[in-house]
């Protein structure tokens, strides 16, 4: 299978020796992305159905988990306080606050919407090699190398950002807003859909987050972005981030600067990336040409 952009026998260039001798139609191309499609939304669709039968486990461990004591996030700091000599002084007690539902509905909404994101998360890795099964065809030797390890670490990046958004970002923003009061007359009645939609939001944008190495590598690859470019343009990047993770968190300054922290380290970790790879392009260069 050869792209319509990417034809297999360009001047210069070996093809791919597993490819097709012959490039597809459009047409063609449109259904074999269907078939890659279809692939991908059945396992989607099959983790999500684990999910939901899971439901006590998913709910009372995984989403309630969070705002009870034994969390191991809660644990582990408790664990590094008294390690460090501190005694209880980092160790956290989440507070103690009911979750309501006023919709007939509500339960019954948050838990597909649950199941369906949790499938996407486990099923990313494979929607993601079936991306690459579709491109990979239409890619000469040197372009495979050059992509070679996609799937595994955008996967683990991803994976990480979930990871970080739910032990870390989740559990501080629900010690942070939860006691938060403006006044005593005021009283809090949390509810199931925002609880959720808080939870769901806040650990996707982290996942989306830490994708940025990988977006940087390509640009750099792609000769669009510099090590010195990011460089000069570091102050605008610490602004976009900022209002980034302002959108993309909920509306606490504790979730922003979470989110904040990691992604702009991710970002300095672009840098040496990108710089990594204009080394390389350049010795390539001089092998080729000559000093």
């Amino acid at each position: 299978m050869a792209l319509p952009f990417l034809p297999f026998n360009r001047p210069g260039s070996s093809a791919n020796p597993t490819s097709q001798a012959r490039e597809m139609s459009f047409i063609e191309h449109l259904e074999e992305l269907r078939w890659h499609i279809m692939r991908a939304v059945l396992v989607i669709l099959g983790f999500t159905i684990l999910v939901f039968v899971a439901k006590s486990f998913v709910f009372d461990t995984v989403i309630f988990g969070p705002k009870n004591t034994e969390f191991l996030s809660y644990r582990a700091l408790c664990w590094l306080s008294y390690q460090i000599g501190l005694g209880e002084s980092m160790c956290i007690v989440p507070p103690d606050f009911a979750i309501a539902n006023f919709s007939m509905m509500g339960e019954f909404m948050a838990h597909m919407q649950i199941s369906l994101i949790i499938g996407f998360v486990i099923s990313f890795p494979y929607i993601l090699w079936e991306f690459w099964r579709f491109i990979r065809p239409g890619l000469y030797e040197k372009e495979i190398r050059t992509t070679q390890g996609l799937v595994g670490y955008c996967s683990m990046l991803f994976l990480l950002g979930i990871s970080f958004g739910y032990f870390i970002i989740v559990p501080f923003s629900i010690n942070f807003l939860v006691p938060y009061s403006i006044s005593d007359q005021v009283a809090d009645y949390i509810q199931l859909s925002d609880y959720i939609s808080f939870m769901a939001m806040t650990v996707l944008a982290a996942g989306i987050m830490f994708e940025l190495p990988m977006i940087i590598y390509f640009l750099a690859k792609l000769g669009i972005v510099s090590a010195a470019f990011l460089r000069s343009y570091r102050r605008h990047a610490i602004i976009i981030i900022l209002v980034v993770s302002a959108v993309i968190t909920p509306p606490d300054a504790l979730s922003q600067i979470l989110i904040f922290l990691p992604v702009q380290f991710l970002y300095e970790i672009g840098i040496v990336i990108a710089s990594r790879i204009e080394k390389k392009r350049l010795k390539e260069d001089l092998e080729r040409y000559g000093s």
